[in-house]
């Protein structure tokens, strides 16, 4: 058994023990996205275009994700509907930024591994640039976008009668105090993966202007920066959402009180 074999078993049997019946749905969703991210792949290499690709992929993976980790239908609906508006959203910025930046493709450090081999191989690398900056800020959106939903949905458990209003302002204070958590998670994660990176170009004395005009380097600030907007554009589209979609259930009870 290998070591990243022993890892993965540790890792599910914790996932079942501590997360029960959600925990072996989360697990089950996890390997169905990576089972979608190799079929997008596999697509792009056979000629689709990468980005009609992401489109329907993110949204598959924003289903699985969100669907998956709860059983409450209100707050896995609004939580999926922030979520694929946030992600259509910032495709609004992500396609011009990607194009202006011109970090698509290989940069100048990969060139020793890249001897020998044919770039020509018939890809749009800045389409695919995209695909990876949208599909690195999923996880953020999801995770944002369902902390939200679940923490209004228990609001108005706690306070039925609250009105819409109110409930929108608990979001708002609900999102401001998850944002800086995730912020921060998404900046560790970028100064992990970033950390031997880093270390290389120390050691080959680049310096400050070198580092920023690194295209290695562009690529991961922006998918970072990306990463943290979503994070914050969820906050009130969340609210937002939920806000409605509790006002539209209470006219629809209403109207059946009416009725009867």
């Amino acid at each position: 058994m290998s070591s990243l074999t022993g890892l993965f078993l540790v890792f599910a049997v914790l996932m079942l023990i501590v997360g029960g019946k959600q925990g072996a749905q989360a697990l089950f969703g996890l390997l169905f996205n990576f089972f979608l991210l190799f079929l997008a792949i596999t697509l792009i290499a056979w000629g689709f275009s990468p980005l009609v690709i992401v489109v329907v992929v993110g949204i598959v993976m924003l289903a699985v994700t969100i669907f998956l980790s709860d059983d409450n239908d209100q707050v896995t609906r609004v939580a999926f509907l922030a979520s694929v508006l946030v992600m259509l959203v910032l495709m609004g910025l992500i396609v011009p930024v990607e194009h202006w930046a011109h970090v698509q493709g290989f940069a100048m450090e990969d060139s020793e591994e890249l001897e020998g081999l044919s770039l020509t191989i018939g890809l749009n690398f800045l389409q695919i640039g995209i695909m990876a900056a949208i599909l690195s800020t999923l996880g953020a959106i999801a995770e944002a976008a369902m902390a939200i939903a679940a923490g209004m949905q228990e609001v108005l458990q706690d306070n039925p009668a609250i009105k819409t209003k109110q409930l929108f302002g608990h979001g708002m204070n609900i999102g401001r105090q998850i944002i800086a958590t995730a912020i921060n998670t998404l900046f560790f994660g970028f100064i992990g993966s970033f950390l031997a990176l880093s270390i290389w170009f120390v050691k080959l004395n680049y310096g400050w202007g070198a580092v920023i005009n690194s295209k290695i380097f562009g690529a991961e600030l922006l998918m970072l920066l990306f990463s943290m907007i979503a994070v914050i554009l969820t906050v009130p589209g969340t609210a937002w959402l939920m806000q409605r979609d509790v006002g539209k259930q209470r006219v629809n009870e209403q109207m059946k009180k009416q009725k009867l």
